[in-house]
């Protein structure tokens, strides 16, 4: 028997962050067969270790970033409608520090970022009062003057995983946890070899059209994995953040200037904590082994002390995590100046050879202009498919109003009354409508089976392994949710061990013939 062709897809894609599985939901949505793979988790380097944030980069517009910081505002809003579970509004305090920027240039700066990106449900800046506003409480006295902006929030992690589930909604294939070994042109298409990171097992598809979207990995892709020259590079730029005890009562979230010119924000999260970052240096190791220094932590720790009436200590860290940004190499001096937004280098040898996108750069604000504009470059070679559709489609369980989260929560309570009021609210705010799916027949506390920690049971637990990728115990409690600031060791290794049982479990159960 005739051994079967290597199956065919439009598009095969490699990495699965936020611009990996953004190009996926968007080219599946229009109708194109979609292959992805991820060597790790979904989300599982840089884009889940972001600030969070949904914002149009108030600093980039002292590089003269307009275009991109105009897109990214925009984006903001359409984010915010597609996504109003994960994403939310969040107002920013930026204190007047007389030795550094004048209030002159923070205005005229404030005056563009209300004004650029077309602002229709975010309220705009205000100057405030510090001695007067609760916001100046926790601020030193000399810190007298301030403004106030709006951005957004997002849980960066489930965004990626709901631009996947997407996708696969779509009719996309995706597979985390395996890594691309080889891709090669040929006869007018790619062929591709991945390999099943856990178990080894090889397959060979061919693709019409390939997209590197590997973020940190992006160059060593080109160079190892499809053996492409190219002149275009990228900087890989470290990024850390600390997590400490809630500093405020207030829902605000500060904008501190350093005197390095650089900015650290302090913002609520997690109710009970406060994010504090991020840092820029460059970094020229394993992306994959990256980690906050001491260095580092004390610079977050005195910037934000600068501005406090009672000072943090590097003791109050209770939490830290550190990414990896892929940015587009433009020569820039220093790290914080080089530029944020994305190169797409296309390279189809002017149409003649099956094309190669390289993604370059990139911020998660603007990841879905991103998808957009990808597809338009490879529109030429993926001919048929349906136009631009994402501008005005939800993710999963986003399909209610902006603001109605309050709402959604209060008829969780009332539809499962075993649920306490932050529960649901975490649920509301992981999964949206969805969080019916996973509840499901629920009516009381036992239904819920296993208790592993925190507010996470067994039946939340089977949901993520089932729809949502989730394998291990890191997957669960760092990536699909937070809850690992409330876990201890002991919690996490259960969770583990159980995790594992049943995967074991289920790989022992003989396959269905399908048919």
């Amino acid at each position: 028997m005739a051994e079967a062709s290597p199956e065919i897809y439009d598009l095969a894609i490699i990495g699965g962050g936020i611009n990996g599985c953004g190009i996926a939901r968007d080219a599946a949505g229009r109708g194109a067969r979609v292959f992805l793979c991820e060597q790790g988790d979904f989300a599982g380097a840089t884009s889940s270790a972001s600030t969070k944030l949904i914002h149009g980069g108030l600093r980039y517009l002292e590089y003269y970033e307009f275009r991109l910081v105009r897109e990214a505002l925009i984006e903001r809003e359409v984010l915010l409608r597609a996504a109003p579970h994960i994403i939310w509004p969040l107002r920013f305090v930026l204190p007047h520090h007389k030795g550094l920027r004048p209030a002159w240039l923070i205005r005229l700066g404030l005056f563009f970022y209300d004004h650029l990106g077309g602002r229709k449900i975010l309220p705009g800046t205000a100057s405030l009062d510090l001695r007067r506003s609760p916001v100046g409480e926790p601020l030193k006295e000399e810190y007298m003057r301030g403004f106030e902006y709006s951005d957004c929030w997002v849980d960066d992690a489930r965004l990626v995983v709901l631009n996947a589930l997407d996708a696969l909604r779509h009719g996309a294939e995706l597979c985390p946890r395996t890594v691309c070994n080889s891709a090669e042109r040929h006869e007018g298409a790619w062929n591709v070899e991945v390999m099943d990171r856990q178990t080894g097992d090889k397959r060979s598809l061919r693709a019409r059209s390939l997209v590197n979207a590997a973020g940190p990995w992006v160059s060593e892709v080109l160079s190892q994995r499809l053996h492409v020259n190219s002149s275009e590079r990228t900087r890989l730029v470290k990024g850390s953040h600390i997590v400490v005890p809630r500093l405020f009562e207030h829902d605000r979230a500060y904008i501190f200037q350093n005197s390095d010119g650089r900015i650290v924000f302090a913002i609520p999260y997690e109710q009970d904590f406060t994010l504090i970052g991020t840092t820029d240096e460059d970094f020229d190791e394993d992306p994959g082994e990256v980690r906050i220094s001491s260095s580092e932590t004390e610079y977050l720790v005195a910037a934000v002390s600068e501005y406090l009436q009672r000072p943090i200590t590097t003791d109050d860290v209770v939490h830290s995590y550190s990414g990896v940004r892929p940015l587009y190499d433009d020569g820039a001096g220093q790290a914080q100046q080089a530029t944020r937004d994305y190169v797409l280098s296309l390279d189809d040898g002017e149409g003649t050879r099956p094309p190669l996108l390289n993604v370059f750069g990139g911020k998660i604000t603007t990841y879905r202009k991103l998808a957009e504009h990808a597809l338009q470059k490879l529109s030429s070679h993926l001919q048929g498919l349906s136009g631009d559709w994402t501008a005005s489609a939800t993710l999963p369980g986003g399909d209610f109003a902006v603001g109605e989260s309050a709402r959604l929560t209060h008829t969780l309570r009332q539809e499962y009354p075993f649920l306490t009021d932050s529960w649901a609210r975490r649920l509301t705010r992981s999964y949206g409508t969805r969080t019916r799916v996973m509840l499901g027949d629920a009516r009381e506390l036992a239904d819920m089976g296993q208790h592993f920690g925190a507010d996470l049971y067994e039946r939340e637990v089977v949901f993520l392994m089932q729809e949502e990728w989730a394998r291990c115990a890191e997957d669960i409690l760092w990536r699909r949710s937070k809850l690992g600031l409330r876990f201890n060791v002991e919690d996490a290794g259960a969770l583990e061990n159980w995790m594992e049982s049943r995967l074991a479990e289920r790989e022992s159960q003989p396959k269905q013939a399908k048919g």
